[in-house]
């Protein structure tokens, strides 16, 4: 079996491929078009986030068996056409959902007690503790949307400070130890923190707006490690600067370039964030340690073993 890497990932996947005899082909330069030429040579394709396997990419590829991603998020495939055509869809959730937890969780602490902006002061010879006093996660209710690998890894972490965790999922019957599920009504009604954790799709484009932030009931803190288009951000920075959303924990945003390696936007929204002291914002890593990059390939090499070996 001939299969193609289009991405950089770890050794692993190559290590263990070759050793059980697939033949491997790696090339992180060529353009879209490039690869379209020639990807009817291939039985399968692992994939992060360089090309779009698009309508048009997936019908050149007549002996695609499979596409493996590595990682959470399959946005960037048509999935209805590869669907169509037979093509097995494989992706590595199970991954990076510890490091996201764990992000989540940090990102929160920071923001909640001003750790960043205490240091920051400190280092310049500022000495503030009443304007620096910090909010307690213990005893919130936390609300989840999406209730995957990576929701229930944050939840599991945040009952650990004593929070209440409640959910909204489009699955039912999902309750565990760790969190409740609700309606998106109940969990606007009683969420203090809200944190998403969804894939993109015609469904969760801009599921936070003007309307949605109106509709929670409790002035909020919010957390998106999930993808930047799942949020207006004309709506949430208009949040911030009313008060009702407390502040902003933001891995991701909507002016990512597809492939998530820069910023593609400059506008007066995302200047506020990156200047406001109630937006906290990452490059997209929450799900990118230096475990999760060795468990996020092996996942989907076992996966790949599993079903072609």
């Amino acid at each position: 079996m001939k299969i193609l890497l289009l991405d950089k990932n770890h050794p692993l996947i190559t290590e263990q491929l070759l050793a059980k005899n697939f033949i491997l082909e790696e090339d992180f330069t060529s353009t879209y078009d490039e690869v379209c030429d020639k990807i009817k040579n291939y039985d399968g394709i692992i994939i992060r986030s360089r090309i779009p396997l698009d309508k048009n990419f997936l019908e050149h590829a007549q002996n695609l068996k499979f596409i493996a991603r590595v990682g959470a998020g399959m946005e960037n495939i048509d999935i209805p056409v590869a669907e169509k055509l037979g093509i097995q869809l494989i992706n590595s959730p199970e991954g990076n959902r510890d490091s996201v937890a764990e992000h989540v969780v940090g990102m929160l602490l920071v923001l909640m007690n001003r750790l960043f902006i205490a240091s920051q002061e400190v280092k310049n010879g500022i000495w503030k503790r009443e304007e620096n006093r910090g909010d307690e996660l213990l005893g919130k209710t936390v609300g989840l949307i999406g209730y995957g690998n990576m929701g229930k890894a944050t939840a599991k972490r945040l009952s650990g400070f004593g929070c209440k965790v409640v959910f909204h999922d489009i699955l039912p019957g999902l309750s565990d130890e760790f969190a409740t599920q609700v309606t998106l009504d109940e969990l606007k009604e009683t969420a203090e923190v809200l944190s998403l954790h969804i894939p993109l799709t015609s469904e969760t484009h801009y599921l936070i707006d003007e309307a949605f932030i109106s509709e929670m009931k409790n002035n909020f803190y919010f957390v998106n490690t999930a993808r930047g288009k799942n949020v207006e951000t004309k709506s949430l920075v208009e949040g911030l600067r009313s008060g009702k959303v407390k502040g902003a924990c933001l891995d991701v945003l909507e002016y990512e370039k597809s492939s998530f390696e820069h910023l593609e936007t400059e506008n007066e929204d995302l200047k506020y964030l990156l200047e406001s002291e109630k937006a906290m914002v990452t490059p997209h890593i929450a799900g990118w340690t230096h475990q999760s990059k060795e468990k996020l390939a092996q996942f989907i090499v076992d996966k790949i073993l599993a079903s072609h070996s």
